[in-house]
């Protein structure tokens, strides 16, 4: 089963401008774990993941009575910022969980894949 893992927030870390190179690289240290973790693990398997930039940088887009809107920003309802996403393969939810804990504390989310339908 494939499960979208979404880095929201910065949980117990500190925003990275604030952080000293060594606490940088403290953080990083923890995404390598988590890779290597997953490449130990047997049925799991990172398909995509990436750093995203910044809420200011985004742009969304709304259909509303067949109109598409375009505006510079993030969603006006999105609370708090992602960071960045992983693309599992996992046999089930409570291995991603027990890899999750891996990574820095950040908050994430956690939603399963669907097939579409043939």
């Amino acid at each position: 089963m494939k499960y979208l893992v979404l880095l929201i927030g910065d949980g117990d870390v500190p925003d990275w401008p604030g952080l000293s190179t060594d606490e940088r690289l403290a953080v990083m240290k923890r995404f390598e774990e988590f890779d290597a973790a997953c490449a130990a693990r047997e049925g799991v398997a990172i398909l995509s993941g990436e750093a995203l930039a910044g809420p200011s940088s985004a742009t969304t887009l709304r259909n509303r009575g067949g109109q598409l809107t375009v505006t510079e920003g993030p969603y006006a309802e999105a609370i708090e910022g992602l960071g960045g996403y992983y693309l599992l393969e996992a046999p089930d939810l409570d291995t991603v969980i027990e890899l999750l804990a891996v990574l820095p504390p950040y908050d994430m989310q956690v939603v399963p894949t669907v097939e579409p339908m043939a």
